[in-house]
């Protein structure tokens, strides 16, 4: 599923922000930053987030 750049913003906004306030991550990394991680997760498909889309 190819995702717009309004839905990974979104995604990547509402992830980044659990891993904030101190949500488990998913992938191995060095970054501390969690916009980046959310990043990496969302690139390795590890994101435990799903998107339905709705015609």
């Amino acid at each position: 599923m190819n995702l717009t750049r309004y839905e990974k913003a979104r995604i990547l906004g509402a992830r980044s922000l659990q891993i904030e306030q101190g949500a488990p991550t998913f992938v191995e990394t060095e970054e501390t930053e969690p916009l980046q991680i959310a990043k990496e997760e969302l690139t390795q498909g590890k994101l435990p987030i799903s998107v339905r889309a709705e015609n």
